[in-house]
């Protein structure tokens, strides 16, 4: 089941983030991940639209849009491979979403990605906070 996340998801959110993390962006340190995570967690308590895949009554994964962006996408490592992600998919298309921003260096994502017919159309250097982790652009062909 697909649903707006609500407030009281946060914290749940946020673990299923820092294991995803965890389990596919290995070029980043744990001071890396603390960092970053202090930025997940204000952005898990603003007012941005995400939307969770539930399994079993808990969090699988979750998502994040603006407008035709897919700002974040994020499954739990114990269901990789499972679905939760390419439902998460569906779901922002279903909703006008066009394109995503991915780490270069998660190949894992990246080629989730093209399978569902996105492309790669730009490279940054830097990610959006300016760290040196290359963000490549991708849009559904």
């Amino acid at each position: 089941m697909i649903r707006r996340a609500v407030p009281a998801d946060a914290p749940a959110l946020l673990a299923l983030w820092r294991a995803a993390v965890e389990a596919t962006h290995h070029f980043l340190t744990p001071g890396d991940i603390d960092a970053i995570e202090a930025e997940v967690r204000g952005y898990l308590a603003s007012d941005a639209e995400l939307w969770t895949a539930e399994r079993d009554g808990r969090p699988a994964g979750f998502m994040g849009l603006d407008g035709d962006e897919i700002v974040s996408l994020f499954v739990d490592p114990a269901v990789h491979r499972g679905g939760v992600g390419r439902a998460l998919m569906t779901h922002a298309q279903a909703h006008g979403a066009t394109w995503l921003g991915v780490n270069e260096q998660n190949p894992g994502a990246v080629a989730f990605y093209e399978r569902l017919g996105f492309v790669v159309t730009d490279r940054a250097e830097r990610d959006s906070a300016g760290r040196p982790f290359p963000i490549l652009t991708m849009r559904r062909s």
